[in-house]
Parts: C-alpha cells; structure tokens; sequence
C-alpha cells in the first residue's frame, strides 16, 4: 500500500522560511514522479511545483518561482519543498501527490496523481 505523509508545516512572519517535507513508502512509490499543491483557505486546490523520480524540478508555478525549492532524497524517499522570502498569500493546506506516469501530462493537474497525502498546514502571518 502506497502511503503518503506530508510533515514541516507551521507559522511563520512574512519574510521567513519553512521546510516542508513529503515520505513516500510502500510499492514502487521510490519511482513516482512526486508534485506539490496547496489550498488555500477559501480558494480551490493550486499546483505548486512538480519534481522526477530522479530528482530534477520539472515545473513551479510562477507564483513560487525564485522563492520555493524542490529537491528530493532518495536515500529516504523523501522530498522537501523550500519555501522562502513566505508571503501571507503562501498561506495554505500542503499536499503533496505521487503519479505513477500512467496519468501523467504536465503536473500541473490534480487529476494527474494517484496518491495524496492528508497535507500540512503553512500559515504566513503578516
């Protein structure tokens, strides 16, 4: 069984920096192409950043480029999403997703990913 868990989340003052963190485990999930979203409050689910299995960024949304980083461990299976230079719009329920590649077009699609964690809340306080 695939399973996904997000962790890192917290409150920060605008300006400052949080990493967040995705664990993948279970399957084939070593090979998975892995993306980030996030949802906002009052605000539909948002593509964020998308990163291979090997760990090269493919894609960030260009509201989070210069500011936010992905990179990915693989040794842990893990990947963690950099966020700096936070803005209050940062503020938001972060999840990360898993795609096999059977679904996959762009990343940048919700519909795209077949796994999804239970997110961790970033709030940015102005």
């Amino acid at each position: 069984q695939v399973q996904v868990v997000e962790s890192g989340g917290g409150l920060v003052q605008a300006g400052g920096s949080l990493r967040v963190s995705c664990a993948a485990s279970g399957g084939t999930s070593a090979g998975y192409i892995l993306g980030w979203f996030r949802q906002p409050p009052w605000k539909v689910r948002e593509f964020v950043g998308v990163i291979s299995a090997s760990g090269v960024p493919i894609h960030y949304a260009d509201s989070v480029k210069g500011r936010f980083t992905l990179s990915r461990d693989n040794a842990k299976n893990t990947v963690y999403l950099q966020l700096n230079s936070l803005k209050p719009e940062d503020t938001g329920v972060y999840y990360c997703a898993l795609s096999s590649g059977s679904r996959y077009n762009t990343g940048r699609q919700p519909v795209e990913y077949e796994y999804w964690g239970q997110g961790t809340q970033v709030t940015v306080s102005s």
